[in-house]
């Protein structure tokens, strides 16, 4: 069990004939009381000191646990993001594909039936051209006729 500076003040000594001088001893107990007491009131003072200490340590730490989880949640939120992003770019891009193809094969499909309808209006026209051929020449030999020579008399 640790002295108190009590138990030095109060220590007392027997008294022998050819012991130490008691003045001294008392003077010494004294100086011995005070220096105990300050050191003890210093020990007093780096104990609390050494408790704000540990205190603002374990606030710093608290702070550190937070900022972590805070910072592991922001990356994971930005892995997030970044896939989310990847993902609706990779869907722009495939229904841009599917649209290119369909305006492709609207624009086939356009073509082949200006093509047929191209055909259709070559033969109408070749037909109406042979029509029109046999009438002329029907006409002409209605001209060249020998009915038409009676009827101009």
């Amino acid at each position: 069990m640790p002295l108190k500076p009590q138990d030095i003040s109060n220590k007392e000594f027997k008294r022998t004939l050819r012991g130490y001088n008691v003045e001294e001893v008392d003077v010494f107990l004294e100086q011995l009381t005070r220096d105990y007491e300050a050191n003890l009131r210093e020990l007093a003072l780096q104990r609390e000191q050494v408790q704000k200490v540990e205190d603002k340590l374990s606030h710093y730490y608290k702070l550190e646990q937070t900022l972590h989880g805070a910072l592991m949640v922001a990356q994971e939120t930005a892995e997030e993001v970044k896939n989310s992003a990847r993902k609706e770019s990779q869907l722009i891009v495939k229904e841009a594909e599917v649209r290119a193809e369909r305006l492709v094969e609207e624009a086939i499909s356009k073509a082949r039936k200006m093509a047929t309808e191209y055909t259709e209006v070559q033969k109408q026209a070749e037909i109406f051209r042979g029509r029109l051929r046999a009438l002329l020449q029907a006409q002409l030999e209605m001209i060249g006729s020998t009915d038409w020579d009676k009827l101009s008399h």
